[in-house]
């Protein structure tokens, strides 16, 4: 199977019936950047319904034929995240994604996902850029991230991480996936 026979629908996560499959997905060993390891049912439960309640920031499930398979956050930069470590411009959103793990990966998956992350967040006309802000050492988000068209721009420090701040606008990753 290819990424290109992948698709996904995306809806939004409900901070309770989900907390659950988000536990098993924040606290496996290969979400170690997502920094919540040691969180318990409960810490994800409230750490999602602070993100229902804000306005500046939503969560949502990625689905493979009904079966969760990825988490996406889309927030925004100007307001969360990245407050006074950037210029921030209209039309900036910022995300995050984190696919399920998984004893039989597919090869290309977490590409179909982030490519469709992109592609829901560019389906918002008043969204211009994305903007993100991973780990720096986490290489291979860097690789996916460059693949859909992100364009590192600096280190920021942050006080969980010193993450890399990269923007991708719409002709980037229109150009960087063939659309």
């Amino acid at each position: 199977m290819t990424s290109t026979d992948m698709t996904f629908t995306i809806r939004p996560l409900d901070p309770l019936k989900d907390a659950g499959t988000l536990h098993g997905w924040v606290t496996h060993p290969k979400a170690a950047y997502w920094m919540m390891q040691d969180a318990k049912l409960e810490d994800v439960e409230r750490a999602y319904m602070e993100i229902a309640a804000d306005e500046h920031h939503d969560a949502f499930l990625g689905l493979r034929d009904g079966k969760p398979v990825f988490l996406m956050e889309r927030y925004d930069p100007a307001r969360r995240e990245l407050v006074g470590l950037y210029e921030p411009q209209p039309g900036d959103v910022g995300m995050h994604f984190l696919v399920a793990p998984t004893d039989t990966p597919v090869h290309g998956f977490t590409r179909a996902v982030i490519t469709a992350v992109m592609a829901y967040l560019f389906e918002d006309p008043a969204a211009r850029r994305v903007v993100v802000e991973p780990d720096v050492r986490n290489t291979a988000v860097h690789a996916l991230n460059e693949a859909v068209g992100f364009v590192p721009e600096r280190e920021v420090h942050k006080p969980e991480k010193q993450a890399l701040l990269s923007f991708c606008t719409r002709e980037q990753f229109a150009k960087a996936v063939g659309a």
